[in-house]
């Protein structure tokens, strides 16, 4: 077997090779019709440009930054302040702390933080905890009850990569 040979199993199309003479049936113009813009070398138009009219990228107001949508509105909350404040309460829930005017809306989340002490045994219903203050609930004896699930999101995308099978 000779290398002249050897034929190739993928088809190829010859590349046409423009503006070489009339009889190569590319030539003269090369296939970019007569005069303009477009038929000079080098004459390329910028995907915006929209014929002499003011572009659409010009017309549009600058904005600086842009606003998270999808933001939660967390509150953070100390236990000392909790316990201060509850000093009668054993059961603590969203409602109180919105009755106390420690959060504006029902819609705000409640997370409790380590900062302080319990010196009582406190039933908290919040929406998040640290990890601190979940401990200090419990080693006074209280209960912690998270209202939304708490996921690191490292973890949840390791269990979306767990569920796609890689």
């Amino acid at each position: 077997m000779l290398l002249g040979e050897i034929k190739s199993t993928i088809k190829r199309k010859k590349r046409v090779r423009v503006g070489r003479g009339i009889a190569a049936g590319k030539g003269k113009t090369a296939g970019r019709g007569t005069k303009g813009q477009k038929s000079r070398s080098g004459g390329k138009i910028p995907a915006k440009f929209e014929g002499g009219q003011l572009a659409l990228v010009q017309r549009l107001p600058k904005l600086r930054g842009f606003k998270n949508r999808f933001k939660k509105d967390v509150r953070g909350i100390n236990l000392g302040k909790i316990s201060e404040i509850f000093a009668t309460k054993s059961k603590i829930t969203k409602s109180d702390f919105l009755d106390a005017a420690i959060i504006k809306s029902p819609k705000q989340y409640v997370k409790i933080l380590s900062v302080g002490n319990v010196k009582k045994p406190l039933k908290i219903e919040a929406d998040f905890f640290s990890k601190g203050a979940l401990e200090k609930i419990k080693k006074a004896g209280g209960e912690a009850v998270a209202l939304q699930a708490q996921t690191r999101p490292s973890e949840a995308r390791a269990r979306f990569s767990r569920k796609r099978g890689s």
